[in-house]
């Protein structure tokens, strides 16, 4: 079947066509098919059928968008590193799921077990949210003033090394 060391089997996908259909849809995810086949020239068919294959392998994730989180009314942005112990870990995993002010939710190596980037609407909300963490561990926050770099576009090697499927977190609930 042509399945190289990789164990991907496809690894054209990441030939100069692709690393340009990559960066084009970095820049702009809403163009369309035959826009985006102009752009890194190839056709719309052979376009739409590399970027399912990129969806089926696991490259291409989802396309979303962006939103101003200010324009939002989320005036405060923090990070929170969160320590707790054995017993508080899975009722904390659990917990963070359930909050819609958890932006982003990271497992750490280190002393602390998870870092939270979270927005609020005020210093008020977060105070609130810091008192709703505090029963599974110890929060310690930093309150983000401006972020000199936003989001940088990932660098479009062109090696395919591999790709696994993310082990979703298991909640008890669907």
């Amino acid at each position: 079947m042509g399945t190289e060391s990789t164990g991907i089997g496809s690894s054209y996908l990441m030939d100069s066509f692709g690393r340009s259909l990559l960066a084009e849809l970095q820049d702009n995810a809403r163009l369309s098919t035959a826009e985006l086949a102009r752009r890194v020239g190839l056709s719309p068919t052979a376009t739409a059928e590399r970027l399912k294959q990129m969806e089926e392998l696991g490259i291409v994730l989802r396309y979303t968008v962006e939103m101003d989180r200010e324009a939002l009314g989320l005036e405060v942005l923090a990070f929170i590193r969160m320590t707790c112990d054995g017993q508080h870990y899975f009722r904390l995993m659990e917990f963070v799921q359930t909050l819609e002010e958890v932006r982003e939710c990271h497992h750490l190596t280190g002393g602390d077990a998870f870092l939270l980037k979270v927005t609020t609407t005020s210093m008020s909300a977060l105070e609130a949210l810091i008192e709703a963490l505090l029963p599974y561990g110890n929060p310690v926050t930093s309150v983000v003033l401006s972020t000199p770099v936003e989001r940088r576009k990932f660098a479009i090697t062109g090696k395919l090394t591999s790709v696994t499927k993310k082990r979703t977190v298991r909640t008890g609930r669907r």
